[in-house]
């Protein structure tokens, strides 16, 4: 299975947020500024075979057109056959941009079968939400409503959103929802989901803490799981767990289920030593 951030789409959605953007050898690159004129280049969640002395010679001379840092480096899955040119470069195991672990669901099955293997808290939660008179909704043009529940959960949860242009630019890509919990003609819950080939990801998700006893993104995510079966989907993404830095987020997710990947993690292959030895301490002073 390849990666939506490896999409055509993807691509144009990073181009339109006004990044520089190369397709090489069927491997999606980014360009991303930094201070001072630098800048790094970064590829997500490719796939390792295509690696090749093509592809990295391209990226050595795209690196020094743009005064490039490094080039990050993110695998889809653990790579078996570099050839001898890829695994004689210097890569340094690096920091994630995207999670490096998340859970998959299964939802080739019923709905019977799906709520069985739930956490019986979770499917509680889901009945509940229904109970209390909860709707669920896609609907994109509340992107205003999105917005407002995700300053509200960042700041509760102590991590920093992307910029407002961000999130309205990707709901623009036809293959990306906007999902919307409503209580009494108000938006409480609000998650944005991409659906790519045989998969349904779930991206971004927002609540209003002061109806929490609602459950709503239990239903939420109950409803987004039945529309991804309706669409052919064969599974569904929940992106990211981490027991450790998002325990509650994880708790929550592992209630519906599903098999837990790890990816390979990200690999940085370093052009400039002494700006990227700037770049990493910049990192850990902002603590990031």
């Amino acid at each position: 299975m390849d990666s939506f951030l490896q999409s055509t789409a993807w691509l144009d959605f990073q181009k339109s947020l006004g990044r520089k953007v190369w397709q090489i050898d069927r491997i999606n690159v980014i360009k991303h500024n930094l201070p001072f004129g630098k800048s790094y280049l970064y590829s997500p969640r490719c796939e390792g075979k295509f690696l090749s002395e093509s592809f990295f010679k391209k990226i050595k001379e795209i690196a020094k057109e743009e005064n490039s840092i490094f080039f990050k480096i993110e695998h889809l899955r653990p790579v078996y056959r570099q050839g001898r040119q890829a695994q004689s470069r210097p890569f340094r195991k690096s920091t994630n941009i995207q999670p490096q672990k998340t859970l998959i669901l299964d939802i080739t099955k019923s709905e019977k079968e799906l709520l069985s293997q739930m956490h019986s808290k979770t499917r509680y939660n889901i009945r509940l939400a229904g109970r209390k008179g909860v709707l669920v909704k896609k609907d994109k043009s509340k992107f205003e409503d999105f917005w407002r529940l995700i300053q509200q959960t960042t700041k509760r949860d102590g991590f920093r959103p992307h910029p407002k242009e961000y999130y309205k630019k990707m709901l623009e890509i036809p293959e990306v929802k906007l999902f919307t919990a409503i209580y009494k003609n108000k938006i409480i819950a609000t998650n944005i989901v991409v659906f790519y080939k045989k998969t349904a990801i779930y991206l971004h998700g927002a609540s209003d803490y002061k109806y929490r006893n609602l459950m709503a993104p239990h239903l939420l995510q109950w409803q987004q799981i039945l529309e991804a079966g309706k669409r052919g989907c064969a599974e569904y993404d929940f992106w990211g767990i981490n027991e450790k830095k998002w325990p509650g987020v994880t708790r929550f997710k592992k209630g519906f289920s599903g098999k837990e990947i790890e990816y390979p993690g990200a690999f940085d292959l370093v052009f400039q030593p002494i700006w990227y030895w700037i770049y990493q301490l910049a990192k850990a002073i902002k603590g990031n």
